[in-house]
């Protein structure tokens, strides 16, 4: 064999040499070469392109809208299942693109879709976010053009799922391509809803501006481009004042894009100032409390689909049926005791003050959590402000008990380290100055009729609702976990951290309040009251979650405390016109800075009632009550009191299991047994309202005279009170516990006379 052949031989069965070459990869690496991976890549990509072009192919455009897109009405119904309400078809009227003006389209535009014009009517990217978030759970995120909305507005529902998206994608390219870009902004503002139950913007234009959508001016169609964010939100009748300041950001934010795409005079821009829409008119048919109690419902399921990550406008396009919780008899209780008490009292030709007057009122069953009545105002179509449910006006001393529950659940002590319990000695002083560890806090309100003694006892304070003590005891017990307690009852939170705090200086509605109250009277577990019973939606039921829950707020001990204190306020205090010999009360009256507002929120065992009557003047100012039916001072004992007394001698059912309170508690008051036919004396002539004996329980405040907040007329509506005498002031005991005031302290130095 030549070397030729033996050459041939070698390389034929030899192996390399050792470090001569690569050797071959074996098993599963030899999948994974960079030639096969940009050969898998590229194959992934043809596969999607290629189900991508299937699914093009298979998803037509719909022949015609969504159900959605369609006029459907709201029912309401009674317990009884009698229809008390039905809201007609969706507020919509169609117009042509030519009767909207040109600069309105441009704000919607610029507000929404500022490349519209020009863009292949889809966002891909934001698109695929979407996709990404609704898959990773994160609700509704993700942009979309102008064309993708009113694909998913027209054709499609609101629903936040994959395959609802990817149909939305292929469909407007399909629509982008089968209709003029002014085809498709006709159709987008024909269906976007803009609040107030409005959905197209002519109804908007009529909603907000009370004209049709062709006389609006730039101004306002800037408004309604701005509503298409977050329309009840922005509403500026019922915004709250953050979503006010929203609201006019977004205005300018919509003109500075007309500026930035040139549809806008930089000069006419800067001219330009924002003008609130006029008040909303309310539909005829919902005269008297109707109309208040269908608009605390509507505002009920719109909070719970945003709770669901689903647009209000999904509420307002129809097919629901909202059964009240309104119980017939409780609510017809409630509107004769305001007319009784109060309206038959008004004179408003005789009396400006009459008519300012505002009365609100909810009652909650707590063993359910329903509202089984609710008194929004004398007549809805007079008056579209749910006097049951507006939240502008202090609650004032009806606070007072918020801060002594903080104090027991925090085990808080006094600024000389003793326990903070009912029978904590403080100095009532009128205008003491509250201190925070020895240095004063700039905050010394009054007291009303300038009322002072030293020693009180906390149980004292309450029932004579001393603002010295409860200013200072809120300092004792740190802002930030009065707050947070006054959260966790049910109080919204959108208050300062601030001494007045004290003295109830926030907003709070009566629902509000009845809320806070019912979780007390629930031995601590959270409330969170509702006016509806049940709902349908196109005859499917609809689950709303449980207003009675299993979350423990406070402790039994601190809530049944707090309880025991505030039978106090009853039997001995600026309550007692509410006493009863039926049935247990606790509770808690409350009169704002310059007598603005009157409250009285207290319960039996089983039913919870708040009373607000507020003075609201032109324009929503608010104004004084003061000689409110010719009787002098208005506050929470005279007609709320009285009110909530009346509506209570109707409805309560002499239960025997819902006459007295069943209290466990180490901190709470318990009253002394009282005289045999005292007139203000609870059940069983004032015994024992719980298990505990124990001295730190006990009122041992030094006797003086009682200084009822009321007294009663021949005619059983309430008079001025008396003036009296301030009571003499014993000595001072070593080391006296702690200051106190009252007041609004972000109106005077000295603050306001809550009380």
């Amino acid at each position: 064999m030549g070397r030729a052949d033996a050459r041939r031989a070698q390389k034929k069965g030899s192996r390399p040499a050792e470090g001569g070459g690569k050797p071959k990869k074996k098993g599963i690496r030899r999948f994974f070469t960079w030639k096969l991976l940009l050969a898998y890549f590229l194959g992934a990509i043809a596969l999607g392109m290629g189900a991508f072009y299937a699914l093009y192919l298979y998803v037509d455009v719909p022949g015609k809208g969504n159900e959605a897109a369609k006029a459907q009405s709201n029912v309401y119904k009674n317990q009884k299942g009698e229809i008390i309400a039905r809201l007609g078809e969706v507020n919509r009227e169609e117009v042509p693109l030519t009767k909207v003006p040109q600069d309105v389209q441009r704000a919607v535009v610029a507000a929404e879709n500022k490349n519209f014009w020009t863009d292949p009517g889809v966002d891909l990217k934001g698109t695929a976010r979407g996709i990404l978030n609704t898959v990773m759970g994160r609700g509704k995120q993700g942009g979309s053009t102008i064309t993708q909305q009113y694909v998913k507005n027209y054709y499609l529902d609101q629903r936040q799922t994959v395959s609802r998206k990817v149909k939305e994608l292929i469909i407007s390219l399909k629509v982008q391509d089968e209709k003029p870009k002014e085809e498709i902004l006709a159709g987008y503002l024909n269906t976007s809803y803009f609040g107030r139950n409005a959905s197209g913007i002519q109804a908007a234009a009529r909603a907000y501006y009370g004209k049709d959508v062709e006389k609006i001016t730039l101004e306002e169609g800037a408004y309604l481009a701005a509503l298409l964010q977050a329309p009840s939100q922005y509403d500026w009748a019922s915004a709250s004042e953050a979503g006010k300041r929203n609201v006019e950001a977004r205005w300018n934010y919509v003109l500075d894009k007309m500026v930035e795409q040139k549809w806008l005079d930089p000069a006419k821009r800067q001219s330009m100032k924002f003008q609130p829409p006029g008040q909303p008119k309310p539909p005829q048919g919902l005269t008297g409390q109707n109309g208040y109690l269908v608009q605390a419902a509507r505002q009920e399921m719109i909070r719970d689909l945003k709770r669901q990550g689903r647009p209000e406008g999904d509420f307002a396009a129809g097919g629901w049926t909202i059964t009240l919780s309104i119980d017939p008899k409780k609510q017809a209780a409630l509107e004769k005791a305001v007319k009784k008490q109060l309206t038959d009292d008004l004179d408003p030709k005789a009396r400006e003050v009459d008519g300012h007057v505002q009365p609100g009122a909810v009652s909650v069953d707590v063993k359910t959590g329903q509202v089984v009545a609710m008194y929004g105002g004398q007549d809805f179509i007079k008056h579209q402000t749910n006097n049951a449910t507006r939240g502008d006006y202090q609650p004032a001393s009806t606070f007072k008990p918020l801060i002594l529950a903080s104090a027991l659940q925090n085990g808080s002590k006094t600024q000389d380290r003793k326990p903070i319990t009912s029978s904590t000695l403080y100095d009532g002083t009128d205008k003491r100055p509250v201190v925070d560890k020895g240095s004063p806090v700039g905050f010394a309100p009054e007291n009303e009729d300038g009322y002072s003694e030293t020693p009180v006892t906390v149980q004292k304070a309450m029932n004579k609702s001393v603002n010295s003590v409860f200013a200072q005891m809120a300092v004792d017990v740190g802002l930030a976990k009065v707050k947070k307690t006054a959260v966790e009852l049910g109080m919204k939170g959108d208050f300062e951290e601030v001494p007045s705090l004290s003295l109830g200086s926030m907003g709070a509605s009566p629902l509000e309040m009845a809320g806070v109250y019912a979780t007390l009277d629930n031995h601590g577990k959270k409330i969170n009251p509702s006016i509806i019973k049940s709902v349908s939606w196109k005859g499917e039921a609809y689950k709303l979650p449980n207003p009675v829950t299993d979350e423990r707020v406070v402790s039994r001990n601190t809530a049944d405390g707090v309880t025991g204190v505030m039978t106090g306020v009853v039997d001995d205090g600026t309550a007692h016109v509410v006493a009863s010999s039926q049935y247990q009360v606790a509770g808690k009256t409350g009169t704002s800075d310059d007598d603005k507002s009157a409250w009285f929120t207290g319960y039996t065992p089983g039913l919870v009632t708040s009373v607000g009557v507020f003075g609201e003047g032109p324009g929503g100012k608010q104004v004084t009550l003061q000689n409110t039916g010719g009787n002098g001072r208005v506050n929470g004992g005279s007609y709320p009191a009285h009110i909530w007394a009346s509506y209570m001698s109707s409805v309560f059912d002499d239960d025997e299991d819902k006459s007295k309170f069943d209290l466990d508690t180490e901190d709470g008051f318990v009253p002394p047994e009282a005289p045999a036919g005292t007139p203000s004396a609870g059940p069983s002539g004032g015994a024992s309202r719980g298990p505990s004996s124990s001295p730190s329980t006990r009122s041992q405040s030094p006797s003086t005279p009682s200084t009822p907040s009321t007294r009663q007329s021949t005619s059983g509506k309430p008079t001025p009170p008396t003036n009296k005498p301030t009571p003499p002031v014993p000595p001072t005991p070593p080391n006296p516990t702690n200051t106190g005031t009252t007041g609004d302290a972000g109106n005077r130095p000295n603050g306001g006379r809550l009380s």
